[in-house]
Order: C-alpha cells, then sequence, then structure tokens
C-alpha cells in the first residue's frame, strides 16, 4: 500500500521511500537498500553547496554575519568530514570521525533552527535545509550506532 501526503514544501511517498522538495531536489531509495558512500558523498556535498548559497543570500548586519559563519562552518563540514571517515585507518577510526559528522549535522540544525526562529534567510531554502540537515543526522547517528555495536561484536568474539 502507498500512499502520499504534503507537508508544507515537501512532498512523500511512503512505503516507496521517495519525497521532494518545493526545490525540486529529490532524493529516490530503493526500498530496503541503504545509499552508498558515494551517493551519501554526493549529498553532503550538495547539501553543502546549499548552505553557501543560504548564506551568501543573507542580508549584511551583524546577526547575520555572525549566524552565518557558524552555520557555513559546521554545514560544511559534515561533507568533508564524513569523506574522512570513509578513508579511515581503522574501525575504531571511522566510529570516531563519525561522530564528528553527528556533532557537525547536530550543530547545523541548531544554527538552522535559529534561522527559521528568527524567520531570516530564504524560507524555501531554509525549509529544505532544516530538512535535510534532519535527515543527515539521523542517518549518521544511524551509522555511528551500528558501527559501535559491530565493534563491540568483535570485541565479545575475540576478547584478547
Amino acid at each position: 500500500m502507498n500512499f502520499e501526503f504534503r507537508i508544507s514544501n515537501f512532498e512523500f511517498t511512503v512505503l516507496g521511500l521517495e519525497f521532494s522538495t518545493a526545490h525540486k531536489k529529490a532524493y529516490k531509495l530503493k526500498k530496503g537498500a541503504p545509499m552508498d558512500k558515494k551517493e551519501l558523498e554526493k549529498r553532503t556535498k550538495k547539501f553543502a553547496l546549499e548552505v553557501i548559497k543560504f548564506v551568501a543570500d543573507l542580508p549584511k548586519n551583524k546577526i547575520t554575519n555572525v549566524l552565518g559563519y557558524q552555520l557555513l562552518k559546521c554545514g560544511t563540514s559534515i561533507g568533508a568530514n564524513y569523506r574522512e571517515a570513509n578513508r579511515a585507518q581503522s574501525h575504531k577510526d571511522f566510529i570516531h570521525k563519525i561522530a564528528i559528522v553527528e556533532k557537525e549535522a547536530s550543530e547545523t540544525q541548531y544554527w538552522l533552527e535559529l534561522f527559521d526562529a528568527t524567520n531570516m534567510g530564504d524560507p524555501t531554502t531554509r525549509s529544505w535545509l532544516l530538512q535535510e540537515s534532519a535527515e543527515l543526522l539521523a542517518i549518521f547517528t544511524s551509522t555511528g550506532k551500528t558501527a559501535k555495536s559491530r565493534q563491540k561484536r568483535k570485541r565479545y568474539r575475540n576478547p584478547h
């Protein structure tokens, strides 16, 4: 059973796992198939580029300069740190780097929430960034938990 619903500028297809935004930027996920590393790297890069555009389009004043700078730093570091995690030298190193990605995604969401609460920036882009940051945070939180549980299982199998 598939059904669709619309919340503001976002459209979702439940069970078909497809969603899109008013931005006409869509991610189609195959049911039950996780996004691979390269796709997620592209997605985080696209997110960083949208953050850059959002900040560049803000009106210039003391408040937007400070908040925009904070958002720019953490919003663009998600993808950079994720790429670095994919090139980790060990499983322990991967877990550490994914934790950094998760923290950056959480901080990005915080700054976007401030922009949203104060109605600063383009509302359509802001809405898309909020949704995407929430999804990226969920992905990286889940990735970190999975990696940690696998590390624990390895320890129990081989206690040496």
